[in-house]
């Protein structure tokens, strides 16, 4: 059975926009995905971290993976445009968070969802709303009434 995921990409060292473009095109081609929609490219500042800033993005795809095995797909993905994970919050060549799999509530060593800081992210609800504009978070409510807690974030659309 096929349920909608969103996915977080970010990236901010090297060529960051075209590593969101290029990750955004390898999403479609991910056995048991289809991708539904992307949002525009962001620019954001780091947050909790320092380095350049990122371009940021949301995709949203129709899945029959689960959501270890689509975590495990966009690991490959991060993998092959050499995401390092030398500390927390490091500058990254890309970064794939699966932010939500349909309505499902986990809480794993591997895997929370919703993603646990989504809701405290410009550059994550900002693209997200634009493209599903009425989303409900699990166990947060409507996105969109977390976007004043969000205000003081910079965000600009390329």
């Amino acid at each position: 059975m096929s349920v909608t995921a969103y996915i977080g990409i970010g990236a901010n060292l090297g060529d960051a926009r075209a590593s969101v473009e290029q990750a955004i095109a390898q999403l479609a081609s991910v056995a048991g995905c289809r991708l539904l929609d992307q949002s525009s490219l962001y620019r954001t500042a780091p947050v909790d971290a320092g380095g350049d800033d990122y371009v940021n993005a949301v995709a949203a795809v129709a899945t029959d993976l689960t959501p270890q095995a689509l975590l495990h797909a966009l690991q490959e993905i991060e993998r092959q445009h050499g995401r390092q994970r030398s500390y927390r919050n490091a500058p990254r060549t890309l970064d794939m968070d699966l932010l939500l799999h349909g309505e499902q509530r986990l809480d794993s060593a591997e895997l929370t969802l919703p993603h646990p800081r989504m809701t405290q992210r410009a550059f994550v609800l900002v693209p997200l709303l634009e493209i599903a504009p009425a989303i409900v978070i699990p166990g947060h409510g409507a996105a969109q009434s977390c976007l004043s807690g969000v205000a003081d974030q910079a965000i600009a659309r390329l």
